[in-house]
Parts: structure tokens; sequence; C-alpha cells
């Protein structure tokens, strides 16, 4: 049992109050409450009872030969959890065919259990992820025997390819009876107890959680002697770990599931250097582990040795023929852990019987002391045999590394710059004229980590981001400072050539100007080749060398970063690869500063919009107060794409008021709470806008209505609802039709990249929002809006009506809103080239169709329709149009 600790952190006025009488509601508050818990007692009561009657003759079929109910007793020290667990068979509960002999790291077996009164009640899951139905949950009850450490269950199971019908199962568990590593399996079986919905029986091999642990190894000079080839470089002492006083144990629980890279050395050659042996069909070339238990430095934990295959965001992969069940100490005197692991055996036939044995393998492992260009492993070590060369299962020294940036956020690493001298001269010839009177970020910004855009020779272009790691502290006497980063190549094309990684990581360091923001480094990174054998070697490439120029802090232009990374190798050189160029286009600080004004003036720029909205509207109804006669030559197409265009962000607007989870540029930019407050003004203003133009549409409509000598009016509207309608549809499905291309300048920036300022730097990845079909629809729905006097200016066309039934101040001062921020929208893109990383409040480009095209195309159009409603209340509906085509209309 793991023991308990807390997470480690990272870093007058008077109110007078009435007296209440006697018959105050309280009482009627305490009697409705009195009844509550009644019905609630009385439905608890009935449901027992429903439970006992059903689970009882169950439980006596199908258990009593194993736990039987007079046998049974509560057992304070039960921990009949199951944390880490494997399964065989049930292949119909998933929709698979059966397979026994292939590896699978994706099965996963959970239980949890808990008394009520002498009964057990727990939770089954089981899930394949490699299979059609991925998970299947039954609910069990039973009784636990402590002397026989048995447990027996019965229940149902609802999974999802069983049609809505219920599997009837039973559940037998068998728990060591000693806790020790040899007796650290619970091993049982899971069957179906009713021929409907029938699945073959299910075997599950767990480890147990069981308390009071007895450690095997551990002690009385058993573990003395084992280590050798031991380097004796300096290790650190775990009195560094500042985040918490649990030393070696606090280290296990932050280090779980990291990978540790194997290293084959040469002594492998003409022995099976696999820790697994020949059986599995692969040399594994990563383990991970879980710590299960840890007390004073002591441990008992699970090592797995996966394929590729596997995903960490799985869980621990409990393959019994690749997992390993370990116990050790951590040494204090040397800094170092010594462990021994064993092997699970006799699974092959059943689960049931399967046992740890095999205890010949050791482990040992440290902290260097010091970080390098060539060594970033924050943790190394060996893993070998305790064999003789010629004993089966024998395999030579393997050793492992990890880079854990977990642990070089929390431990005291230091840090020794090893290339500046030869960089020096190499790095001043490099050095730009240009950067005088400029400032450019500082070493201990963030704004020296970014995001990446790789592009080779061949124009592929693919993505990487770069995390300062280490600076140099001196900056006194120089503008010049050591600094070591991290560079990450995740995803494009293959980064280096044949023989690389889809992904890879490469490690660098160098100088880096303040004066001048350059930054120039040698870089090394890891090469996986294959040996005759099969047998992955671990090779370091320190042939790179890095160049990289900053933009000044108060540059406009939106690439921040540009350079190069190229091979120093000759071309003949196997490992040459062609320069590849690296551009970035991460905020800077400076621009974020700028954001947050931005973001300020664009939330006031909205209330003053909406709240003339609500003033122009206001000012068309005192217009038709005035003039009622003019009622009825208001369009009530045009009427409806006003209310619609309302309503449309008012229900976008009401849904995110009420969603918790804000995005990362508000979280980033601390606005989130003033951004909520805003919103729900601006809801409140256009709630308002859309009752007031739901009044105007109301009372034009009403107009309407009884005037026989305005029948015309009616077909011109229909004239206008059949010219418009088919117009708006067409540009909906165009706007669907085009959806997998439409991707404005609004949507295209990169993502950003953050930087934890805690002691080592971690990088945050943020990625670009995913444009939607709705997003398009939505800004459709807002040019539509844009042009929404066209329906007049057709009703007054067909019509040939001269009535001013609009009010210049709100079709001109209505057209204005929508327009401005097109104009607003230029000026922006042309202020602020790195904006569309942020939220936009004015200008949204998911309310209206923004881009310099549309920018110019629609204020255009919206100017010129209010033109035409002037001249045609001036002049006539019709004077638009040359004199031989108003009789055709």
């Amino acid at each position: 049992m793991e023991p308990n600790s807390s997470s480690a952190p990272f870093h007058n006025s008077r109110v007078r109050v009435p007296t209440i009488s006697p018959t105050t509601p309280s009482q009627t508050h305490n009697f409705l409450f009195t009844q509550l818990l009644f019905f609630l007692f009385l439905f608890t009561a009935t449901a027992s009872a429903t439970f006992a009657s059903n689970f009882r003759p169950l439980y006596s079929q199908h258990c009593n030969d194993v736990v039987p109910n007079s046998n049974t007793s509560h057992s304070n020290s039960l921990l009949a959890d199951i944390g880490s667990g494997y399964f065989t068979g049930g292949d119909r509960l998933f929709g698979q065919n059966p397979n026994r002999t292939g590896l699978n790291f994706k099965k996963r077996v959970s239980f949890r259990a808990y008394y009520v009164g002498s009964i057990i009640r727990g939770t089954l899951h089981l899930k394949e992820r490699s299979a059609p139905v991925m998970s299947q949950h039954f609910d069990l009850n039973g009784y636990y025997s402590d002397s026989a450490k048995k447990l027996c269950m019965v229940g149902t199971g609802s999974p999802i390819s069983s049609g809505g019908f219920k599997f009837l199962v039973v559940l037998k568990l068998n728990y060591p009876k000693n806790s020790s590593v040899y007796d650290s399996l619970v091993t049982g079986t899971l069957e179906s107890i009713a021929e409907k919905n029938y699945f073959e029986p299910i075997s599950i091999l767990g480890l147990s959680q069981k308390s009071g642990y007895q450690p095997t190894f551990i002690g009385k000079g058993r573990l003395n002697g084992s280590l050798i080839g031991y380097d004796g470089g300096d290790s650190l002492a775990l009195d560094s770990l500042s985040v918490s006083s649990h030393g070696f144990c606090m280290f296990l629980r932050y280090d779980g599931l990291e990978r540790y890279e194997l290293e084959y050395g040469t002594d492998c050659w003409g022995v099976n250097c696999s820790p697994l042996g020949g059986d599995v069909g692969y040399v594994p070339t990563f383990f991970v582990f879980r710590r299960t238990w840890c007390e004073n430095g002591k441990f008992q934990m699970l090592l797995g040795f996966p394929d590729s295959r596997f995903r960490k965001f799985g869980g621990f992969p409990f393959e019994p023929r690749t997992t390993f069940i370990a116990e050790g100490q951590w040494i204090e005197k040397e800094n170092r852990v010594l462990a021994v692991a064993c092997r699970i055996l006799n699974f092959t036939e059943s689960l049931t019987n399967a046992v740890v044995g095999d205890c010949s393998t050791r482990l040992s492992f440290r902290l260097p002391a010091r970080l390098s260009l060539r060594n970033r492993s924050s943790s190394v070590g060996q893993i070998w045999s305790n064999r003789t060369v010629n004993d089966s299962g024998y395999f030579g020294k393997i050793g492992f590394h990890s880079a854990s940036g977990r642990l070089m956020s929390i431990l005291d690493y230091k840090y020794e710059f090893t290339v500046y001298d030869t960089l020096r001269k190499t790095c001043d010839e490099k050095k730009s004229g240009g950067g005088k009177g400029k400032k450019y970020p500082d070493e201990h910004s963030l704004d020296i980590g970014l995001d990446m855009t790789v592009k080779n020779s061949k124009g592929q272009t693919g993505w990487g981001y770069a995390s300062p790691l280490y600076v140099d502290g001196d900056r006194i006497h120089s503008s010049v400072v050591n600094i070591s980063y991290e560079l990450h190549f995740t995803h494009g094309f293959n980064f280096f050539g044949q023989g690389s990684l889809a992904t890879t990581k490469v490690s660098a360091e160098g100088i880096y100007d303040r004066e001048n923001g350059n930054l120039c480094m040698i870089a090394c990174r890891h090469i996986l080749s294959k040996d005759q054998n099969l047998i992955e070697k671990d090779m370091l490439d320190c042939g790179m060398k890095i160049n990289l120029q900053f933009s000044p802090l108060d540059a406009t232009n939106r690439r921040s970063v540009n350079g190069t990374i190229e091979s120093t190798r000759r071309k003949s050189d196997p490992l040459y690869f062609e320069p590849m160029e690296l551009s970035s286009s991460s905020i800077t600080k400076y621009q974020a500063t700028n954001s947050i004004s931005r973001i300020n003036l664009e939330n006031v720029m909205v209330l003053i919009s909406n709240t003339l909205a609500c003033v122009f509207v206001g000012w068309q109804l005192y217009y038709v107060k005035k003039h009622p006669g003019v009622l009825p030559f208001i369009s009530i197409v045009m009427c409806f794409v006003l209310i619609l265009g309302y309503m449309i962000p008012l229900l976008s607007n009401f849904g995110a008021m009420f969603v918790p989870n804000r995005s990362w540029q508000d979280k980033f930019l601390g606005t989130g709470e003033w951004l909520k407050v805003n919103e729900v003004i601006v809801s409140a203003l256009m709630l308002v806008a859309f009752v007031l133009q739901l009044r105007l549409l109301q009372l034009t409509w009403s107009s309407r209505q009884g005037e026989g000598s305005l029948k015309g009016l009616m077909d011109s509207e229909r004239k206008v609802l059949y010219a418009t309608l088919p117009l708006y549809i067409a540009g909906a499905l165009i706007t669907w039709l085009v959806h997998p291309s439409m991707d404005t300048h609004h949507s295209s920036y990169r993502p950003f990249h953050g930087l934890l300022n805690h002691g080592n730097h971690l990088p945050i990845h943020l990625f670009r929002h995913q444009h939607t079909l709705w997003d398009d629809l939505k800004s459709y729905a807002g040019f539509v809006l844009d042009g929404f006097l066209l329906p007049q200016i057709l009703l007054n066309l067909f019509f040939n009506s001269g009535e001013k039934a609009l009010a210049i101040s709100f079709y001109f001062g209505t057209t204005m809103i929508r327009l401005l921020p097109h104009a607003y929208d230029l000026y922006r893109a042309h202020t602020y080239p790195w904006v569309h990383a942020f939220k936009n409040i004015y200008a949204n480009p998911g309310s209206d169709f923004y881009s310099t095209a549309w920018n110019v195309i629609i204020p255009c159009g919206g100017l010129l329709f209010a033109a035409i409603v002037f001249l045609q209340q001036k002049f006539g509906g019709r004077c638009i149009l040359p004199k031989r085509f108003t009789d055709l209309v």
C-alpha cells in the first residue's frame, strides 16, 4: 500500500436579522426535510430488500462452494482493489476473434471494492483498446473469506454489444496469503452464469494491493555486491528534491510511466541481449515502470518492456510475458538504486496458474549530478542478468537513460557548457550589424521559447518546438551568454534523412547575443541503427549547427525568428543532411502585452456598437410612432433578417456564458473574468436590440392586416421573398461546399508556444482552433446581415414606393455599425500582424467574412445599399432603373 501523501505544489457592516415567530416557514421547511429523509430511508430499505432477494439465491448457487455465507467476516485489512491487471478470453464481449498467442498491451483490468456491512460491493472494468467494443463494466456483490483469502461475487453487466440485455456473471478471485515479491499476484475468473448472452470464461491476473508488505530481498545484505559496472560518476542526492520531504518515494511518484530508452552495448554480440528472451518476437527499445509500494526508500514496482505500439496514456502495459515485479532500495550513501526483478511464470495455459519466479535480473540507476550537451539524461542505469554466460536466460549489460522533463523541474541539476570556445569565433562572424538601437528578447524571458516551421530543400514543411533548458547566470560583463536548448521536431517529413525517426529530439548548446538577437548553437541527436542481430544501437551525432536570428521585440512583422539547421559533415557522410530553414511566428511578451490593450479596446468598441444598435432601432420605433403611415412600407423580410442577425449570436453567447472552461488565450492573458462580464453585458444589449426589432416587426405586420388598398404590398413582399430566399440558400450551399478550403487569415495563425517560468523551462503547446462548418455558416449569416437593406431595396423597387419608411439614422447608422468592423480589421492586420493567435472580440471572424478582399467589398456594398435607399425614398423606388425598364418590374 502506498503511503498517504499530499500532492506537492510547484511552486464591517452589521446586518439586522429579523426574529422568527413560532409559525414561520422554517417549521414547514423542517417538516418537508423530515418527509424527504423518510422517503429516502423507505426507498433505500426497499432497494436493499430487493437486492437481497435477488442476490442471495444467485450467490448460494454459484459461490457457496468458494466462500460460504456462514464463514464470511468483515476484514478491515482487505485491499481487494486491482489497479494494474491483464485478462484473456471473453472475445465475444469485445466483438473480436480469439487470439491466444499474440502480445496485447491494450488490455486493462481494474477492480474497485468496498464493504456495505458484511457484503462487498465492487465494480470491474475490462478494457480492450484494439477491439471494436473497447470497454465492459460489471457491478458485483459478494463475500470475502479472510482465512481462505478468496473473494466470490455475483452481478450483472450491460456491454455495448448486448442490445440492452444484461449479463449474469460470477467473479472468483484468489488473493495471496502473504505479502512479498513471490506473493504479489491476484488471479481469478469471470464467468457467464446464464444461457442468454453467454460468453466464454475470462481469466484475470492482477497485482495485489495487500497491506503489510514484507520485502524479500531488501536487508540482511541480500542486495550487497549485486551492482556491476558502476561507473562511479557523481550522483545527485535526493535531498535536493525541493517539492517534498518524502525523498525517493516522491521521486518514484513523479517519474511513473516515463520512457527509459535502452542502450545495447558492444558486449551484446553473440549473446541474447534481450531481458525478455527470444519468445516475444522483438528486442525491446525502452521500458516503463509503475510504483506499487514505497516506504523509507524501499520499494516495489512493476517494470514493463512493451513494443513500439505502446502509448502511456493507456496506463501501465501489464502483459505478463513482458512484465517484471521488482523490489529494491535507495542506497543513500551512494545516491543510487539497486533492485532485483522477477518474472511472471506459468501463465501460458491459464492466468490462474501464474506465479512469480526467476529473480535473476538486476537493475541499478542513479541521477547524474551534471548535465551537458552530450548527456541530457536526468537518470541513467543498467539492467543485467545475475546468471553466468552459459546459463539459459542470460543477457549482457543493457544501459538505459531518461530525459524526464518532470525530474528536471523538481531536482537541482547542474549544467556544464562545453562548446563555448569552439563557437565563439564562428558565431562572431554571424553577427548582424543592423541590430543597434533595437531591443531583442532577454535570455531569461518567455520570448526565447518558440514553435517552429521547418522547411527542407525540397519544399516540404514540418513542425516542431524549441525550449531553453539552462542559461548561464553571469550576464554582468557581457551581452553574450551561454544557453542550452531542447528542440523537438514533431511531425511533417523525415527531418534528417534515412534512418531518422518521424519525431526527433535534438539537444543544442551555444551562445546568445542579446544585443543583436543572434543565437548560434552546436546540436546533437540520437540515431538508432540496427546491427546484424537486429538490435538497435544508440549513436550520437553532434555534427549539426543551428543559427537563429530573433526579431526585435517591437517588430511588426509576423515572423519573429528565422534561421537554419545544417550538417557540418561532408556530403559523402551517411549522416549528412541538406540544410533546413527554421522560422517561427511565436508571440513575444511585448506582443502579448499589446494584445491585452487591444482586447480591452475591442471590448469597449463592442459595447459601444451594441449600445448604438439599440439606439438606432429605438430611433426607428420613435420615427414610426410619429409617422405611423410609413409602417406598411417597411420590408418584413428585412425585419426577419435583422432579428435572425441578433438571435444567432444571442444563442451562441448564452451557451458560452454557462460553460466554465475558458480558452487558453484568456488564461494566458489573465482576461477571462473580464471577458465573461463583458459577454453578459453584450448579451443583455443584444437582447434589448432583439426585442426592439421584434417590436418593429410586430408593428409592421399589424399595419399590413385588413388594408385592402395595400394588397399590392403583400404581393411585392412575396416577390422579395422569392428573390432573396433562393439567393440566401444558394450562398449557404456554396459556403457548405467550399468549407474544406475556407480558411480566412484569422484562423491561420501558428501555435503559441509558452514556457513555465520554473527553474527549468518546460514547453506548453497550444494548437490552433479547428475551423468548423458551423463557424463558416455563422460567418455567412454575418455576411447576410451586412446586406440587410437588400430586401427593403427590392420592396421599394417592386412596389415603386417612394415613402420614407426608414429613418436615415436607422439605416445609415446600422450600416455603419456593420461596416466599421471591416475597416478596423484592415487597420488591425497592419498594426497587429500577430493578432490572430489571440481572441478577437471586435471584428470576430466567427461572425462575418474577414479578409483583405471582403474588407473592401462589404463596406463598398453596404454604402451602395444605403445610398440606393436614400435615393429611393427621395425620388421613388424605381429611380435607380433606366426609364425603359421601369414598366417591366
